[in-house]
């Protein structure tokens, strides 16, 4: 099965609708799935197909996707909400690193905080569900276009 039917699988069994519009939404989302999208972001891909749907179904598609956990939410410190998929497996996401010049996103796999999690757990007989990490800076070409 893929991606897209594990999800309106998923949708389903909480027993929401799957409308037309959430599909529409849905499947622009898997389209730009390397992207860290805000709300604004989806509706602009989405109305350039579909103008009949508007910002506000998209806002409570997000938030649905995100109750349901098959969207993270993101705050990058730039006013907006961004969205990425939650790993279907459970596993820990990746962390990112974010441009402070022009807002550029990447993603950094190594998980260096899994001792780190473990040493907190026993210590503070805290569990630990999930983490975020962020690291601000300089991407590559702004760094270049500094030094230009």
């Amino acid at each position: 099965m893929d991606r897209f039917q594990d999800i309106c699988a998923k949708i389903h069994k909480k027993e929401y609708k799957l409308t037309p519009q959430r599909q529409i939404i849905l499947r622009a989302l898997l389209a730009n799935d390397e992207e860290h999208l805000s709300a604004e972001d989806v509706y602009g891909i989405v109305k350039q197909k579909h103008p009949e749907i508007g910002l506000a179904t998209v806002y409570r598609t997000l938030e649905l996707l995100a109750e349901l956990d098959v969207l993270l939410k993101m705050d990058f410190g730039d006013g907006r909400l961004r969205y990425e998929f939650a790993d279907l497996d459970g596993t820990h996401h990746h962390h990112h690193l974010i441009c402070n010049n022009c807002g550029k996103v990447q993603e950094f796999e190594d998980d260096l905080l899994e001792g780190l999690e473990q040493t907190i757990q026993k210590n503070s007989n805290f569990k630990i569900l999930d983490h975020q990490l962020k690291f601000f800076g300089l991407c590559a070409e702004c760094q270049k276009e500094a030094k230009d």
